[in-house]
């Protein structure tokens, strides 16, 4: 019997030849990324069991990246950073992308941004490895053709130490999506079907493989909007095989070499689903959970007070590329605020152009507040004077990844989860709006 894309890169990172779902695994990791929420909590837990002077198992393959709480007067999340700050130092770690001024991002050139994106455009994803991360979107570089996994601090500090990781094989479910995108899609609609259709639960601690012709002809962060929210159905990780859209992103990136690996055609699958793209509509996962999906048009009475875009899952170049098609010319009826996931889309936003007009100036002409810092910003609620922060009980219409009662700060606000297309047409009616209304 052959093995799925999983079971192959893990049967290569144990250094054995054939796997199957449930089996127990040493995995060896090729890379470890925390932050600053989960990073302190790893490195207390690494010195503890391995001692205060222990020595990480590869400084060079560790990589610590401040994203979470920080441009907040917050003095505990200030300390956190201080805490990555001396371990890398003490450590020597390579990739430590250090933010020194929380009052200004520009002037801190080793700061790169929301983690799972920041990872990509730094040639860290790379076809065929293994990628643990503290942070449950870590899932995202399954766009690359890699397994990818959110772990908690224990085992990270445990990877931290031996750079491995006993795991047990997922069994493998497959979502298959043929057909051409209808222009008014993204595919964090497609995302919020599969989700809708199997549950938060639907997918627990089992790997999604996602393949078809409408997946080979997307771009790679339309790809990691699929590979980003596969926990959200409580997924160990998700899954896109490699091709040469992959093979250009990742060597534009990068020159480490890495050998990619595919599904075998006989293969065994605990799941599987295809869906007929054309057939879609744009769908919103309304509050509190990302698999309370509906249609948009079935929640066009919903009046909504904000729109938010940013994240790792919406807040890519792609993703305002995408908001800016529909803003352009319009003026937004509702406060609408702009995460940049890292440094280089903010820079993005000021030298990329739709129909002759950066998207900068597409954003401020339409009403749109200036884009904020880069970082996850008010995605994970965060301190009191986080940017975007729902201090108040308000209907917002996200790009984000997740509407937990209190996930974006008040507890009583009411998050709908929606693409770049459905944020911005809502943000400019003031009602949850179908993006049809503005494109065809």
């Amino acid at each position: 019997m052959g093995m799925t894309l999983t079971e192959k890169i893990l049967a290569r990172a144990a250094e054995t030849k054939n796997i199957a779902p449930g089996e127990n695994l040493w995995v060896n990791a090729s890379l470890l990324m925390t932050h600053d929420v989960c990073g302190p909590g790893t490195i207390g837990v690494f010195k503890r069991e391995f001692g205060a002077d222990a020595k990480v198992w590869d400084p060079d393959r560790i990589v610590l990246i401040p994203d979470h709480y920080i441009f907040t007067k917050d003095a505990r999340a200030n300390r956190n950073i201080d805490i990555l700050r001396e371990f890398a130092k003490e450590q020597g770690i390579k990739y430590f992308y250090d933010i020194t001024d929380l009052s200004d991002f520009k002037a801190n050139p080793d700061y790169k941004g929301v983690c799972h994106i920041a990872l990509a455009q730094e040639g860290h994803t790379r076809p065929g490895e293994v990628l643990f991360g503290t942070d449950s979107h870590t899932c995202n570089a399954g766009a690359f053709g890699q397994f990818a996994t959110g772990i908690g601090n224990t085992d990270a500090a445990f990877v931290m130490g031996t750079g491995k990781l006993l795991l047990k094989v997922p069994a493998t479910m497959r979502f298959t999506f043929e057909g051409e995108m209808p222009p008014h899609l993204l595919a964090k609609d497609l995302i919020l079907h599969v989700i809708g259709e199997i549950g938060v639960g639907g997918a627990n601690y089992r790997s999604l493989q996602i393949e078809g012709e409408t997946i080979a002809r997307m771009t790679m962060e339309e790809r990691m909007t699929l590979c980003n929210m596969a926990i959200e159905a409580g997924g160990k990780n998700a899954v896109i095989a490699p091709d040469q859209t992959t093979f250009d992103y990742v060597q534009s990136r990068t020159d480490v070499p890495f050998e990619a690996l595919y599904a075998d055609d006989d293969a065994s699958y605990y799941y599987q689903q295809t869906f007929d793209v054309s057939k879609l509509e744009p769908v919103v996962a309304k509050p509190h959970s990302p698999d309370n999906r509906a249609t948009v048009r079935e929640c066009s009475d919903v009046k909504v007070d904000r729109v938010y875009i940013g994240s790792c899952t919406g807040g890519k170049t792609t993703d305002f590329v995408n908001a800016a098609k529909l803003l352009k010319g319009n003026q937004v009826k509702v406060p609408t605020y702009l995460v940049p996931a890292t440094q280089k889309v903010y820079n993005d936003l000021f030298s990329t152009k739709v129909d002759g007009t950066t998207l900068s100036e597409i954003f401020l002409q339409s009403g749109c507040i200036e884009p904020a810092a880069p970082s996850c910003a008010a995605c994970l609620g965060g301190p009191q004077d986080t940017f975007g922060r729902l201090n108040e009980p308000e209907v917002c219409v996200s790009t984000t990844n997740r509407n937990f009662p209190g996930r974006m700060g008040n507890k009583q606000a009411q998050i709908y989860l929606a693409s770049p297309y459905t944020a911005a047409a809502s943000a400019l009616t003031g009602h949850i709006t179908d993006p049809r209304e503005f494109i065809g």
